[in-house]
């Protein structure tokens, strides 16, 4: 007696079929063949050849995110999606970045709240997160206005990065007046800024090497509302459109010990400042 089954009754031929279809892409997916011919990809596009590792994903950028979760994923297992999916990752930071000049150097900018957590401490959590946003909505801000690209957020203040040199300093400048018309309860936060032009080793989004460190130095040496640059960039700047001071004797761990630094502020017309 032939027996006939509903569609219920053919559920389990169709897992099966699902099952076994599944397997077979497995299967492809691991093949080395698949696999090296999906890493020469990688190695062709443009971007990070090493994305997805712990250092390329720092920034905690969408496609940084993106990046992490794919190579977590069995990482353990050659994966040809895997490699696939990183690469298009790859691609898509490539071309959303760009070149940061055609000379391939890049201005860092490192910003910090002068004396935050001390004032945080009396101030408690709430206002401080109050601060911090408007800090960070001010300066993004200013730092799009000329055309750079903030880097990664450092707590209570950022690094950005800029392909013109010019841009960066006015941006900085332009940052710390913001940050101070900022009143919270009275409190009037200062802000500081450091710059050096270099070419700083990209890994994703972020950067990394000497030049970033010598930025972040220069930035600890600066005071509330001033702007402090290398020599580096002095030499890419127009001395017409800046005041120029220079900082004698300066010295900083990690630093060259014959870096030259300079105060400087860009010279604004009857306009004045964008923050006046």
């Amino acid at each position: 007696m032939r027996l006939v089954t509903d569609s219920h009754d053919g559920q389990p031929d169709r897992t099966r079929k699902v099952a076994r279809f599944v397997d077979l892409l497995r299967a492809a997916d691991r093949r080395p063949g698949l696999v090296r011919s999906a890493r020469v990809v990688r190695r062709l596009v443009p971007g990070d050849r090493d994305l997805g590792d712990a250092l390329s994903t720092t920034a905690g950028h969408p496609s940084d995110r993106v990046a992490r979760l794919l190579a977590e994923a069995k990482a353990e297992q050659p994966s040809a999606m895997r490699e696939l999916g990183l690469a298009a990752v790859q691609v898509w930071q490539a071309v959303a970045q760009g070149r940061e000049s055609d000379t391939g150097e890049t201005t860092i900018v490192f910003t910090d709240l002068v004396g935050f957590s001390s004032w945080a401490l009396d101030a408690g959590d709430a206002r401080a997160l109050e601060l911090l946003r408007a800090v960070s909505t001010a300066s993004e801000a200013t730092i799009a206005r000329h055309r750079g690209r903030v880097v990664k957020g450092l707590g209570d203040g950022l690094m950005a990065a800029f392909a013109d040199p010019a841009a960066a300093v006015e941006a900085a400048y332009e940052t710390c007046g913001a940050v101070s018309a900022i009143d919270l309860d009275g409190y009037r936060p200062q802000l500081r800024a450091g710059l050096h032009t270099g070419r700083p080793r990209r890994v994703g989004r972020d950067y990394f090497g000497v030049d970033v460190n010598i930025a972040a130095r220069i930035m600890d040496a600066a005071g509330g509302g001033e702007v402090l640059i290398t020599g580096d960039v002095l030499a890419n700047l127009d001395r017409d459109r800046f005041t120029v001071r220079r900082r004698r004797k300066f010295r900083a761990k990690g630093a060259p010990t014959d870096l030259e630094v300079f105060a400087v502020v860009p010279r604004y017309g009857s306009e004045g400042p964008p923050w006046s």
